[in-house]
């Protein structure tokens, strides 16, 4: 599965307990009629995949949807979803036309010649 849109929060990495586990949050704004605010959390080594991404750009993540079960003192089980990231690419955004190639000025063309000299094929328009 994946997420596509704009980087609106890039967090820390966070360490916790003895053993090092590490984790990095990342949420994506989706451009669609109704915006959504993904949180997607990256782990351990993935982490670092984040560093060379900004606030603003955009992206598409690679993603598994993860879930766990919890039984709380009381007895009660609860149960909890996560996104977990496990790729991240930039997006090229080609409707801007940032990324179209320069238009030649129009003295760099020669006009055409006489067009009905040489007309000789039989179409019929």
């Amino acid at each position: 599965m994946e997420v596509q849109g704009r980087i609106k929060m890039l967090g820390e990495t966070q360490t916790f307990g003895n053993n090092g586990f590490r984790k990095r949050e990342i949420v994506v704004t989706t451009e669609e009629q109704y915006p959504q605010h993904i949180m997607v959390e990256f782990v351990q080594d993935k982490t670092d995949l984040l560093n060379n991404y900004q606030v603003g750009q955009q992206v598409k993540i690679n993603i598994n949807l993860r879930g766990r079960e919890w039984v709380n003192p009381q007895g009660e089980t609860k149960y909890f979803n996560s996104i977990q990231g496990w790729r991240i690419e930039a997006l090229q955004n080609d409707t801007s036309g940032e990324n179209l190639p320069p238009v030649p000025p129009m003295d760099a063309f020669e006009p055409a010649g006489d067009l009905n000299a040489d007309d000789h094929d039989d179409l019929p328009f």
